[in-house]
């Protein structure tokens, strides 16, 4: 039931994500449109590495907290990456039954909140206070379609919207953690996988970023990592939409512009294992990572 689960969830985020980012759409059309077909590499999601307390007692936020949620799915981490620079861990899970189901990997971030300054510390402390959480459904009593639903919600943002001051001077220390204020555990970006896109029409990277540049897409600049290495990854811009903040003045509720998600598209190649073995690479590359973080910065 577990990778059912998985693939029903993913799809209904999926939805919701692609009807945010029109750049995922037009990808999306423009593989179909050439006959192939859609499959996503990778989904990635942000947190913050802090601590409050709750009713229930303690709640971690970060990695920990969207961990239970991808053990529940049946997925296991698999390698860790540190981004030291940018106060920043992560993590990448793999499901055992990837291949048969064709479910994505999870790249899973977060933000070490006590490295920060003690002001900065305070300001997101403050504001993730009236987190909510969402707790795991039982998987007795509901269908793999009902389960997803349950499990749709957690993926938002799990406390009010902050303060307008707050998210401009967090945004100075660390944009990833004004994102994260501002998005919650909401997508931060699927990842189109080149090799099973299974058209002639795009059978590379380079081909791909190349159709959606063709289509109006803005592209990042470069294609990180290398054939060597076993992957090659690049990206759209992120798109800016209309988030809600808290006024200072009154309290109430306003709308300002902010980045939200990009799309990725990456190529994986075989590499030689330690036993001399070739497979294709499974995992991520920490330097395009740190390069692909910042592609939500707001300029």
């Amino acid at each position: 039931m577990k990778p059912e689960i998985a693939r029903y969830l993913w799809e209904l985020l999926w939805q919701e994500y692609s009807s945010r980012v029109s750049y995922a759409r037009i990808y999306q059309e423009m593989i179909t449109a050439a006959g192939g077909t859609i499959a996503n590499d990778h989904i990635a999601l942000r947190s913050l590495r802090l601590h409050i307390d709750s009713p229930q007692g303690q709640v971690k936020l970060g990695i920990e907290y969207l961990d239970a949620i991808a053990h529940f799915l049946g997925y296991s981490a698999q390698g860790e990456y540190f981004f030291p620079d940018t106060h920043l861990y992560a993590r990448h899970y793999r499901h055992p039954q990837q291949a048969e189901w064709d479910l994505p990997k999870l790249f899973i971030s977060e933000l070490i909140v006590e490295e920060l300054p003690q002001r900065t510390q305070e300001l997101i402390k403050s504001t993730v206070s009236s987190f909510t959480p969402t707790h795991l459904p039982r998987t007795d009593t509901s269908t793999p379609v009902e389960i997803s639903r349950q499990l749709q919600p957690i993926f938002k943002r799990p406390w009010r919207a902050p303060r307008h001051s707050v998210v401009e001077e967090v945004n100075t220390i660390t944009q990833y953690g004004a994102w994260v204020l501002l998005h919650g555990y909401a997508v931060n970006h699927f990842t189109g996988y080149v090799n099973h896109q299974q058209t002639s029409q795009y059978p590379d990277i380079e081909a791909t970023v190349s159709g959606l540049g063709k289509l109006g897409i803005p592209m990042k600049e470069k294609i990180e990592g290398s054939e060597t290495v076993g992957l090659r990854q690049t990206a759209t811009h992120a798109v800016t939409e209309m988030v809600t903040v808290l006024d200072d003045a009154t309290g109430k509720e306003k709308q300002i512009p902010w980045t939200y998600a990009y799309y990725e598209i990456a190529q994986r190649y075989m590499v030689k294992t330690e036993t001399g073995k070739e497979e294709l690479f499974d995992g991520f590359l920490g330097r395009s990572a740190q390069q692909l973080f910042e592609m939500t910065r707001m300029v």
